[in-house]
């Protein structure tokens, strides 16, 4: 399937001045949703549910449809030698599969999700692939006729029904007949499950996938007709209640967004093997969310650190991008996202432009608005330290939760407060409400000049930051203001750093007048970062990598105090030669 061709105009048709405003409250689910979802879940292991999931014994799949994205032979031939990796965690694998006890949520439901059966599957050997029936045997077993959590979580369930057709020669051309009776049944019972579950699931990702899940099954279970028109609908409310108009999720993760565009890869796979259409507002959104993913990438074409994530690889993102058959420009203003591209010469700079995302929307929302990431070519220099969501962080899990402080980004933090408050429950608090937003361009290049609430009534101050890059990308020139809030009678003095995290590998060289430094590329360019209205020092930092661990890096930091009367700091990064 081929997507649009992107538009060739500068401004990419969208008008330069708007008003960003957080949708909903910044709350969570209340104790009473909670309680009540756990009560539902539970109810999962009750006989009227296990009467629900009873029904005809599938003979055969209509088709088995190719699956589009390709495995990694390394992680298979890992699996395969008995360790069981996922984004830095790992666990022992043995015929029963991996030992899960002790591991990170994420880990846990690749393993139920059967994503992993594309790595196994590259291995491309007879060893590998009775290798597969002997471990999806082994989850039947143990999990085949309990239903609980987190196995039969419903969009864990929906990626295994995309999973598992996809490797259906190999699961169901056997002469077991015992085997291949028990897959098929699994397949009709877990459709039956999400038939059920479904629609109680939190809006975002996780029900989209649900959905995936049962319009797989109404597509290749004889009979699936009305399945399929009921999964088409619930699956089509399902994005319009995730997705902006832009086409980024309203979780605001680039990692999701990138599951996103991967889950409706597979499902248009299954069409496929049916030679079936599409429908048009399922292929529509698939064609609006790889733009605004493709727009969170840096000149190395790997994912920014932005809303929990790790900068997945550039190779990832290039599988995932060539799955969906989708082909366009990133697109440099997803306002409804909340990111602004700016990119000249080698230099690209991604930065949050937009109120954070709902609470119910994600688990690992970040305070980082204004925060930018910057690149020359291949290389970063400017980070956010990013991670928060990353498996092999479960083990410091206070450091996972200080990864989604505003301090963890490369932005201005007031009286060390997070300007979006990240509570003890995960949730989102109060702070950043609305995002005043302006973008020009002009021949001399491009810049984005914003403002933020979130300091407003805790402290007295806007937030504005303008960020200018030259048309030739060797100049980036940046402001950041604290201004009185209008009608305040009276505004109290704040301390007020500016963070910029330097990429692992950049060398920074304190000026002699010490308003500057120097930042040395390892072979690479040579920049010069200067400040004017604040303290400037280096100090330590660290860096999430695409394998969820942490390295040391370093980061600039200017300092100082905001009094009545507001408080203005200009920098600047200018590359040498």
């Amino acid at each position: 399937m081929n997507g649009p061709a992107w538009p060739e105009d500068d401004d990419d048709g969208i008008p330069p001045g708007k008003r960003l405003i957080r949708a909903g409250s910044g709350a969570g689910l209340s104790l009473g949703e909670r309680l009540s979802a756990h009560l539902y879940r539970l109810s999962w292991r009750t006989p009227l549910h296990a009467l629900r999931l009873k029904g005809r014994h599938p003979l055969k799949l209509l088709a088995a449809p190719a699956d589009p994205l390709l495995g990694n032979a390394e992680l298979g031939a890992a699996i395969m030698a008995g360790l069981f990796i996922y984004e830095g965690a790992s666990a022992p694998m043995g015929e029963a599969g991996p030992d899960l006890a002790g591991a990170p949520d994420r880990l846990i439901a690749h393993y139920h999700s059967f994503a992993w059966l594309r790595d196994v599957a590259a291995v491309e050997s007879e060893e590998a692939s009775a290798a597969i029936r002997t471990w999806v045997a082994a989850w039947l077993e143990a999990h085949g006729n309990k239903v609980a959590e987190p196995a039969w979580a419903a969009g864990i369930a929906g990626r295994r029904l995309l999973n598992w057709p996809s490797y259906a020669p190999l699961l169901l051309g056997q002469n077991d007949l015992v085997f291949r009776s028990s897959v098929l049944n699994a397949l009709a019972r877990t459709a039956r499950h999400l038939d059920r579950v479904a629609d109680r699931t939190p809006p975002g990702l996780e029900r989209i996938a649900a959905w995936c899940g049962i319009v797989s099954a109404g597509l290749l279970i004889a009979g699936g007709d009305g399945r399929r028109a009921f999964g088409e609908a619930g699956l089509v409310k399902a994005l319009e209640g995730a997705i902006s108009d832009d086409g980024g999720l309203t979780s605001r993760s680039p990692a999701e967004q990138l599951e996103l565009v991967r889950l409706l890869s597979h499902l248009l796979a299954h069409y496929d093997a049916r030679n079936l259409s599409v429908p048009s507002a399922v292929a529509d959104a698939l064609n609006r969310a790889v733009p605004p993913l493709l727009g969170c990438t840096l000149g190395d074409g790997a994912m920014g650190s932005w809303q929990g994530s790790s900068p997945v690889s550039a190779e990832a993102v290039r599988t995932v991008v060539n799955a969906s058959h989708v082909r366009c420009r990133p697109l440099r203003q997803a306002r409804g996202w909340g990111y602004q591209t700016l990119s000249a010469g080698n230099t690209t700079l991604v930065m949050d432009a937009g109120p954070p995302p709902h609470s119910r929307s994600t688990r690992y929302g970040c305070a980082s608005t204004f925060a930018f990431e910057m690149s020359d070519g291949a290389d970063r220099l400017i980070v956010n330290c990013g991670g928060a969501s990353a498996a092999g962080l479960v083990e410091t899990a206070g450091l996972a939760a200080g990864l989604r402080t505003t301090a963890a980004h490369s932005t201005l933090i007031l009286s060390d407060t997070n300007s979006t408050a990240v509570l003890t429950n995960g949730a989102l608090g109060k702070g950043v409400d609305t995002v005043e937003l302006d973008r020009r361009e002009t021949e001399q290049g491009s810049r984005v000049e914003a403002s933020h609430d979130g300091y407003a009534k805790r402290f007295g101050f806007t937030h504005s930051r303008a960020i200018a890059l030259s048309s030739d990308g060797k100049e980036v020139h940046g402001e950041d203001t604290l201004i009185p809030v209008e009608g305040r009678k009276k505004v109290q003095e704040a301390s007020f750093a500016v963070r910029f995290h330097l990429a692992p590998g950049i060398e920074p060289s304190p000026t002699a007048d010490n308003q500057g430094a120097l930042l040395r590329v390892e072979g690479g360019a040579l920049w010069q970062f200067r400040a004017r209205g604040a303290a400037v020092s280096i100090e330590p930092s660290l860096w999430v990598n695409g394998e969820g661990r942490w390295e040391s890096s370093h980061q600039i930091v200017l300092q100082g105090m905001a009094v009545a009367g507001g408080a203005t700091i200009s920098w600047l990064i200018k590359r040498a030669g």
